[in-house]
């Protein structure tokens, strides 16, 4: 065990529940630390149940091409907790390394002195120590879960607040509804500071703007008061102001055009819109592991039927389902092959509303239990939710033994496209079997 996953046992201990959403924990801690959330630079703030990672992926990328110091917080991580705190500097940012880290966590938790605290809240308030105390051009700050009570929300005045698309997830944290989900969501929108809105399904929309109404926040929603859309291999942005003609975004899916979008208009409204040369740079060249990414070397890549097609993508909701398969379905109009599931899911999640997108799409699921993973479900138990969901299952050992069998036991009139999906645990245990780290 190294130092890092030393540290963050024992803060797990300071707190025996995962989660307890609550912001007075926190609010405490950081006044002991002497409020480093007061010394933050301008932070753009996003919520939502999808799209997060991506949109601060390109708000990233195209504010380092413009040359920008930017910090980002992101969460969870896939391979090493390291990931959630990247820290600006000319030329691009890079994760905390381990002396700075561990020093940071080691101060922190001294002066928390065993007080009750989520890991989530005291990672937290290690990652605004560590922003206030190196100085950048921005800070992007994502979410960890809902929003009015996510940790991240101390925050009082921020450059903009973004919402992506909101599903169905952590209910039994959020409520039971996509408004009541919304509700939470919106919590981080803040009087007179502009909030950036991808598209949403009315209920979660009217509940939004519920919100904005009552505390004097100003709105610009996709497809409304923006919108961007493909057109002979680029992307068209366009405002009432302005059209850009744009490269497609790195990332692949059709709704990534959608969370670019965001994107820039967040940008523009908060008047750090790169220049041309950095939106042609930034948006070709976002990175975001684990989102529909493409696995084409390493030591998975080796076990499978050769030429097969390896994505990864660690998506775990209905929402999260319904894209990744619209992806799959373009991909199979262009280069038929046939699809191979093999997935794990967390018995937090919902696996029928996840699979029933892939009905008419996929060939066969293998399900497996995710390493290390308590809430995992069981591999078995994930099959019959897929069959229940219309699918031909059947479970694994391991993803391993998932693409030996495929290699073994079925015979292709094409060869095969693999997706590894269900959850992002999974996707960290597949980066790291497959020797792929993210940096």
């Amino acid at each position: 065990m190294d130092h890092t996953t030393a540290i963050l046992e024992r803060l797990t201990q300071l707190h025996p529940r995962l989660m307890d959403l609550s912001l007075g924990r926190l609010e405490a801690l950081l006044d002991k630390l002497g409020n480093p959330e007061n010394s933050l630079p301008p932070t753009i703030h996003v919520a939502g149940t999808n799209g997060k990672g991506s949109t601060t992926a390109y708000l990233r990328s195209l504010l380092e091409a413009d040359g920008k110091r930017v910090h980002v917080y992101t969460s969870p991580h896939l391979v090493r907790f390291h990931e959630r705190i990247r820290l600006g500097q000319h030329g691009g940012g890079k994760l905390v390394d381990d002396e700075t880290l561990i020093s940071t966590m080691l101060e922190v938790e001294r002066i928390n002195a065993g007080a009750a605290i989520t890991q989530f809240e005291i990672t937290t308030a290690i990652a605004f120590k560590l922003f206030a105390e190196n100085s950048a051009d921005v800070l992007l700050l994502e979410v960890g879960l809902g929003g009015r009570f996510d940790a991240t929300n101390v925050i009082d005045q921020p450059l903009a607040c973004v919402i992506t698309p909101i599903s169905m997830d952590h209910e039994s944290f959020l409520g039971n509804s996509l408004g009541s989900i919304a509700y939470e969501k919106a919590g981080i929108l803040k009087p007179g500071v502009p909030a950036i809105i991808a598209r949403q399904v009315p209920e979660a929309m009217s509940v939004i703007a519920e919100v904005a109404g009552r505390i004097g926040t100003p709105m610009h929603i996709l497809g409304q008061d923006f919108d961007a859309f493909g057109e002979h291999g680029r992307m068209i942005y366009q405002t009432e102001q302005r059209v850009m003609d744009l490269p497609l975004p790195n990332l692949v899916g059709q709704h990534q055009i959608g969370n670019a979008a965001l994107a820039l208009a967040t940008l523009d409204i908060a008047g750090l819109l790169p220049s041309p040369e950095a939106r042609e740079y930034g948006l070709g060249h976002a990175i975001w592991p684990a989102r529909l990414q493409r696995l084409q070397s390493g030591a998975l890549t080796k076990i499978a039927h050769p030429d097969t097609e390896i994505w990864l993508d660690g998506g775990h909701n209905p929402g999260a389902g319904a894209v990744v398969a619209s992806t799959m379905a373009a991909l199979e109009e262009r280069v038929e092959r046939p699809l191979f599931l093999i997935a794990g899911m967390l018995n937090t999640k919902d696996p029928i509303g996840f699979f029933e997108p892939f009905e008419s799409l996929a060939r066969h699921v293998f399900t497996v239990t995710i390493p290390g993973a308590d809430s995992s479900r069981d591999a078995e138990e994930l099959a019959h939710l897929a069959i229940a969901a219309g699918l031909s299952a059947e479970p694994a050992e391991s993803v391993e033994a998932a693409l030996a069998a495929m290699s073994e036991n079925w015979r292709y009139e094409n060869s095969p496209r693999v997706l590894i999906c269900g959850s992002l645990y999974l996707a960290g245990e597949v980066l790291k079997a497959n020797g792929t780290m993210p940096e």
